[in-house]
């Protein structure tokens, strides 16, 4: 089996989280199968979430923390996100990083032909995106269309040229059944084994 440089973020703000332990259980058994790994948790980290300009020319300097996050991203060949689906979208501090952190010029490159999309500055990278909710599966499929699924995979990953992006999501986080988080747990480790 062929290595690979794996950059994975626990994107859930608390300390302690499913987010984080499955973040760490991928980490431990893709490790273990001989993978690079870089872990970082968005708990431990201290930056301006608010990007707070109209335009991306006035941005801000990145933090250094921020700056490490782009840097592992370009080092990295397989990304992988675990996080939490809060109203339908991201944790705003997640989101705050993801406004922050990919930039054009860095992340796309917007010198291209007016009327025309972006061009991707980070592809030859694949994504695993780790997702838990209290939505149950068919009131995500049916009813709310997999929304966050179809923004992180074309508006956020696919944008910035990370594909192919899976998928794997949990629900019933908040209140799991007997011995459903060891089944979760498990199902993680083999995708991290695999680096998957």
């Amino acid at each position: 089996m062929q290595t690979k440089r794996i950059f994975i973020i626990d994107g859930h703000p608390a300390g302690a989280s499913l987010s984080r332990a499955f973040a760490e259980k991928y980490a431990a058994e893709a490790r273990n199968a001989g993978h690079q790994v870089r872990l970082i948790h968005l708990h431990d980290l201290e930056f301006d979430s608010d990007f707070g300009v109209s335009q991306f020319r006035d941005a801000k300097p990145l933090e250094p923390v921020l700056e490490r996050i782009f840097e592992n991203i370009e080092w990295c060949e397989h990304f992988v996100l675990a996080a939490p689906m809060w109203w339908g979208g991201l944790p705003a501090k997640l989101k705050g990083l993801i406004d922050r952190v990919l930039l054009p010029g860095r992340a796309f490159d917007t010198r291209v032909k007016q009327g025309t999309m972006p061009k991707p500055m980070l592809g030859g990278r694949s994504a695993r995106v780790i997702l838990t909710s209290d939505t149950p599966g068919w009131v995500m499929r049916f009813i709310y269309k997999n929304a966050l699924i179809w923004q992180l995979r074309r508006q956020v990953l696919g944008f910035i040229g990370i594909r192919p992006s899976r998928f794997t999501w949990f629900s019933g986080a908040s209140h799991p059944g007997d011995g459903l988080v060891e089944r979760w747990m498990a199902k993680v480790g083999k995708i991290g084994a695999a680096a998957a």
